[in-house]
């Protein structure tokens, strides 16, 4: 088999993933750093500072609450919170997560744009990149406030709300990766693949899989990245075919289809038991959330006056790097075996194990994929086995024989 990289290519992703497995293993303990210091010394300057602007703001904009269509809204969320405040504890909300990225400033500048441009990854110029970290700053805001509101208000107002507000929310992760295909228009441009040989094969392809999908679109992701790129998004009449501009420059027609069919692979994955666990994980998690909001407002913590005190707001952020730091490695393990499991469906789906080699071949030259990462890294939280092993479990291709005079060809079958 032909080495994945030479040994330049290789001591050049060596160097690219350094920095990266640095961070993996620093970025735990600078997390939970910057949450001790907002926890043990920032969270009453915070809340002061809230409630001061939330004053202002109020009286400067008290016209609100008399136009026509504002007054709607600002009657509900009153009606939501149960008492004045809540404008308090949006600003609160949203002060904790603004302190939290303007800290990862450097590492956001460094990581997603100095080392990407340093080896090659990235197209970003400085405005555009500058523009993407404010899109997702502004929908991270967005769900910190709606999370804010919704959460602490529906806990001031009901007993039981983790039940109350855990069972519609578990409901709306069933079906919410239905939107999926719009979510990544927010960033990149996308547009239908154009008539052609390889729409028509992709399509030959999903019916033999038996894959219904609304489109096959390609996002223009090179405008960012140099990354290569494909994915399945949405689900029954919203499921939608993406692929970037990119895998589209770097493989050849039958490379695509293997890729394609790897993403299959995960359609026929049975989702609902996954689904349904992480619905009720969802509902124990709240009432977790529940019985920590109780003690708060029974000890006093962080100047507390009452059960679901916005707070309390950051101990949220330390339960859930907790949660989701314990259950990472638990979780990876299951989502490399579901990946190897849409290689080997890919493999037996296009019955043509050289192409995929070759898909896995070009995707780790163009990505910088380490073949060997450390075990460690790979355990934390890799969602992909190491693209050596990945190549490895690849069948060889079947070898043709020179023909015999007067006989046909024959080929081996593949072992």
């Amino acid at each position: 088999m032909e080495p994945i990289f030479t040994p330049e290519q290789l001591a050049e992703i060596q160097a690219y993933h350094l920095p990266l497995y640095i961070k993996s293993a620093v970025s735990p303990l600078v997390y939970l750093g910057v949450l001790a210091l907002i926890l043990g010394v920032l969270v009453r300057p915070f809340y002061r500072w809230s409630e001061s602007c939330a004053d202002g703001l109020s009286q400067r904009l008290a016209f609100l609450r008399t136009a026509p269509v504002s007054r709607v809204l600002v009657q509900s969320l009153d009606r939501l919170w149960g008492e004045p405040g809540w404008g308090a504890a949006i600003l609160f909300a949203l002060l904790v997560e603004l302190f939290i990225e303007l800290i990862y400033v450097p590492a956001t500048i460094y990581f997603g744009y100095v080392l990407e441009h340093r080896h090659g990854m990235s197209a970003y110029t400085p405005l555009r990149f500058l523009l993407d970290e404010l899109k997702g700053i502004a929908l991270e805001g967005f769900a910190v406030s709606a999370l804010a509101l919704g959460l602490y208000g529906l806990a001031r107002r009901m007993n039981r709300w983790w039940l109350v507000l855990g069972l519609p929310t578990a409901l709306l992760m069933l079906g919410a990766s239905a939107l999926d295909p719009y979510r990544s228009q927010v960033f990149f441009e996308q547009a239908p693949l154009e008539q052609g040989p390889l729409r028509e094969r992709i399509t030959a392809l999903m019916a033999r899989a038996e894959v219904p999908f609304q489109d096959v679109r390609v996002e223009k992701t090179s405008v960012a990245s140099k990354r290569l790129q494909a994915y399945f998004a949405g689900q029954g009449p919203t499921r939608t075919i993406v692929l970037n501009d990119v895998i589209l420059q770097e493989l050849e027609p039958d490379e695509v289809l293997a890729a394609v069919a790897h993403e299959a692979g995960h359609v026929h994955e049975p989702k609902w038991p996954g689904r349904i666990a992480a619905s009720l994980a969802l509902v124990a998690l709240l009432f977790v959330i529940d019985r920590l909001l109780r003690l708060s407002a029974t000890r006093g913590w962080f100047g507390t006056t009452r059960f679901a005190d916005i707070r309390t707001f950051p101990l949220l952020w330390l339960l859930s790097f907790f949660v989701f730091f314990l259950s990472a490695p638990i979780s990876s393990a299951f989502s490399r075996e579901r990946e190897r499991e849409a290689d080997r469906y890919a493999l037996q789906l296009t019955q043509d194990p050289a192409a995929f080699r070759r898909m896995l071949v070009k995707a780790a030259r163009v990505n910088k994929m380490d073949p060997d990462p450390p075990r460690w890294v790979v355990l934390k939280g890799h969602s992909h086995p190491p693209i050596g092993e990945r190549l490895a479990a690849v069948p060889p291709a079947p070898e043709k024989r020179a023909p015999a005079e007067g006989l046909p060809v024959l080929t081996e079958p593949s072992h």
